[in-house]
C-alpha cells in the first residue's frame, strides 16, 4: 500500500537528507521515452528482424511475445554473446530509441525538480539502460544537458552490464567521487532497485501505476512515490 499525505511527506525527506548524488533512470523517472513510439512495436520490430534472418528459434514463444526491446535484446545476446548480430540489433534499438526521444513525454515534475535540486548544490547522473546518445538527445531537448553532463551512463557494447548488473551506478559513482551512502537511485523498476541494492545506494521508487507500485514493494522497496511532487516539495525546503 502507498505511503500517504505526511508519512510520503517524511520517508522522502528522510531519503534526500543525506544526498549528494542523484543517479537517475531515464524511461520512466525523467521521461515516458516511448510515449509516442510504443515500445511494444519495438520489441515486435526486433522480433521481426530475427525472424527475416530465418533465426526465430532463437528467441523462446514468451520472449517473441515481449513487450521490451531491452528483454529480445538481451535475450539475442546470452545466445550469441558478442556476435555481430546483437552489434546489429542493438544500433537498430538505438535508432528507434532516437526516433522515440522526438515524442518522448517529461515525466510530470521531472524538469523543475532536476533544476532545483542542482541548484540546492546535489549533482546528478543518468545510469540507463537505454543508450547515452538517446539521452543526450533528450536532455538537450529539454535544456537539461548542464544538470547532467558530463556524467550519462547507458547502454554499451557488453549487454551483460545492463541493469540490474550494478555497472552504471559504479561507474557514476566512482567518476563523481561519491560513496554509495551518499547517493541515491531513482527508478521504476526490479532490475533498478537490484542495481541500486548490489551499488550499496539507497533507492526511491516511482511508480505512475498500483502494478508498478506493487512489483516495486514486492521486490523490497521500502519508498516508493507514485508522484514526483513529493519529491520536489521536499528539495524546496533545503533551498
Amino acid at each position: 500500500m502507498a505511503f500517504d499525505g505526511d508519512r510520503v511527506t517524511e520517508k522522502v525527506e528522510e531519503l534526500i537528507g543525506r544526498v549528494r548524488v542523484v543517479l537517475w533512470d531515464f524511461d520512466g523517472p525523467v521521461c515516458g521515452l516511448f510515449a509516442g513510439h510504443p515500445a511494444d512495436q519495438v520489441a515486435a520490430g526486433l522480433v521481426k528482424r530475427l525472424e527475416q534472418r530465418g533465426l526465430r528459434d532463437l528467441l523462446s514463444a514468451e520472449e517473441r511475445l515481449s513487450l521490451d526491446p531491452h528483454l529480445v535484446l538481451r535475450a539475442v545476446d546470452r545466445r550469441r554473446p558478442g556476435s555481430d548480430l546483437v552489434t546489429e540489433l542493438e544500433e537498430w534499438l538505438t535508432e528507434e530509441e532516437l526516433t522515440a526521444a522526438v515524442s518522448a513525454r517529461p515525466t510530470p515534475y521531472a524538469d523543475p525538480l532536476i533544476r532545483t535540486w542542482v541548484a540546492v548544490g546535489a549533482r546528478m547522473a543518468i545510469t540507463t539502460n537505454n543508450s547515452p546518445r538517446v539521452v543526450g538527445k533528450y536532455l538537450t531537448s529539454r535544456g537539461l544537458t548542464g544538470c547532467f553532463a558530463p556524467h550519462v551512463y547507458g547502454r554499451t557494447g557488453d549487454l551483460q552490464l545492463l541493469k540490474p548488473d550494478p555497472y552504471c551506478l559504479n561507474r557514476a559513482l566512482r567518476a563523481m567521487g561519491s560513496a554509495p551512502a551518499d547517493a541515491l537511485m531513482i527508478g521504476d523498476t526490479p532490475s533498478d532497485l537490484e542495481a541500486a541494492r548490489r551499488a550499496g545506494v539507497p533507492f526511491l521508487g516511482y511508480a505512475r501505476s498500483e502494478s508498478k507500485e506493487e512489483l516495486l514493494r514486492g521486490e523490497g522497496a521500502e519508498a516508493v512515490v507514485s508522484s514526483l511532487e513529493p519529491v520536489l516539495e521536499a528539495v524546496r525546503k533545503r533551498a
